[in-house]
């Protein structure tokens, strides 16, 4: 398998990418090195914010092993829920995560339902709690998209834009390869190249604005919840365009419609809507901030 990864329109060529690093005779992927940093620096981030809003860091230790644990669970569920095909016949390949097949929403999901589940019996207020991890979550996925860079997936449709990357053929999954990618295929020295569009950079530079929107915006907040509400909000409203590009999508089964495309939609809508309903006080049930302790 050749390894390069390349930007050829800005001239940034990377010529050997691995997908491991050899420690002590052990493989240990990439992917799962960088999953893990974003991890430790989530907890760090929860951690802070829950000191600086007069909370027990402690709390957010016990909740945040949980949350992984039921997180990449989540993502792991949802990713092989909507590739049945791929695992129908070879069952024991669910457990395989170093070629990765993670979803994002679905380890959303999984974390969230921990949370609600922690809260209730710490008798802790959800909202405040979802408020505090809300950094630490879009944090997580602007770091973990790279792991994708390694992994040479979640990568777009056919472009030669200025940010198009070059990968080899033998390099990525030939299910993602569009019709459009191999009329535009280019042999250089004999090894077959895609272009395409580098969806997983597109979504950690998103990222990357959210967490600084949220970092922002969290001292202005009115009641516990805007937080998370405006995350939803804006990396679903990201996510909408970004995942109508992706070669890789799945599908609500028996359709066309690209499962992650519309659950971003609906978060959108969602979100939105109960963020301006909190905003202007239309929705009482949600606890009132208390100040922040500085």
């Amino acid at each position: 398998m050749h390894e390069s990864i390349s930007f050829p329109n800005l001239g940034i060529n990377f010529e050997h990418v691995g997908k491991t690093i050899t420690v002590f005779g052990f493989e240990i992927a990439y992917y799962g090195i960088i999953i893990g940093m974003a991890i430790l620096i989530g907890f760090a981030i929860a951690s802070a914010e829950a000191k600086r809003t007069g909370q027990n860091p402690e709390d957010y230790l016990d909740m945040g092993i949980i949350g992984v644990i039921c997180g990449i669970a989540g993502a792991r569920i949802y990713y092989v829920i909507f590739s049945w095909e791929t695992y129908k016949d070879d069952l024991l390949s669910i457990l395989n995560l170093r070629e990765g097949g993670l979803a994002i929403y679905g380890g959303i999901i999984g974390a969230i339902l921990a949370v609600l589940v922690c809260a209730k019996i710490k008798k802790l207020s959800a909202p405040q709690i979802l408020d505090t991890v809300a950094m630490a979550l879009v944090n997580g996925q602007m770091l973990g998209r790279w792991g994708n860079f390694f992994n040479r997936e979640v990568f777009g449709e056919y472009t030669d834009s200025l940010l198009a990357m070059r990968l080899p053929v033998d390099a990525v999954r030939r299910q993602d390869i569009s019709e459009k990618m191999w009329q535009n295929l280019e042999t250089i020295e004999g090894v077959s190249y895609i272009q395409a569009h580098p969806t997983f950079l597109y979504e950690s530079l998103w990222c990357a604005a959210v967490l600084l929107l949220l970092f922002f915006y969290r001292k202005h907040k009115r009641r516990e919840g805007e937080l998370f509400l405006l995350y939803l909000f804006g990396y679903g409203l990201g996510r909408i365009w970004i995942e109508g590009i992706r070669t890789d999508q799945l599908f609500l089964p028996g359709t066309t419609l690209p499962v992650s495309q519309l659950l971003a939609g609906v978060m959108v809508v969602g979100a939105g809507g109960l963020l301006v309903c909190l905003r202007k006080g239309i929705v009482f049930r949600g606890k009132k901030k208390e100040e922040d302790i500085s």
